[in-house]
């Protein structure tokens, strides 16, 4: 059965080199975002989803009701689909990675996770969706979590985990 995941749309922190990882600040798609995400609802028109996944941050709820204008499915949220914790909401996503650099899976920045606990997390999650009934899912997600589904799902490395990129609106299936 397939898995459908994407990143949401680009946002106000994407343009100002922010991160976030707080789903109560204000960070929401830009008209650039919105027009990303109604691509990729016409690539998904014609997929049978019966069900839509986000994580609490509002950007990807806001990505998946523009998804599901063709689809009237229930959205809902899970804790697990978060984006990575990295202890520096609101800062510059620049120093975020230059606190990570030295060792960017292990390195957990204070009030942060490291990249290999947001992977556990994420298998947690997927431990979960196991559970429900077999439907078609579509995940609105962030960049560090389908880097982690990827890796998870595709069987590959942390290092190639590591290198893997999403851009905002994509699209990945993967085969569940």
């Amino acid at each position: 059965m397939p898995l459908y995941a994407m990143r949401h749309g680009r946002t106000n922190f994407n343009d100002l080199g922010l991160c976030n990882d707080d789903p109560g600040r204000d960070v929401h798609l830009t008209d650039t975002g919105v027009a990303q995400i109604e691509v990729a609802a016409e690539k998904l028109r014609d997929v049978p989803l019966q069900h839509i996944i986000t994580s609490e941050l509002p950007r990807t709820r806001q990505s998946a009701e523009i998804i599901n204008q063709y689809h009237r499915v229930p959205i809902s949220t899970h804790p697990d689909l978060n984006d990575i914790r990295s202890g520096f909401d609101g800062h510059p996503v620049a120093d975020y990675f230059a606190a990570i650099g030295s060792d960017p899976l292990n390195t957990r920045p204070p009030g942060g996770e490291s990249l290999l606990e947001h992977k556990q997390r994420i298998g947690r999650f997927l431990g979960w969706l196991q559970e429900q009934p077999e439907t078609i899912v579509l995940l609105v997600v962030h960049e560090e979590t389908l880097r982690a589904l990827s890796a998870l799902l595709n069987q590959q490395d942390d290092q190639t985990m590591i290198r893997l990129h999403f851009d905002n609106g994509q699209i990945v299936e993967f085969d569940w």
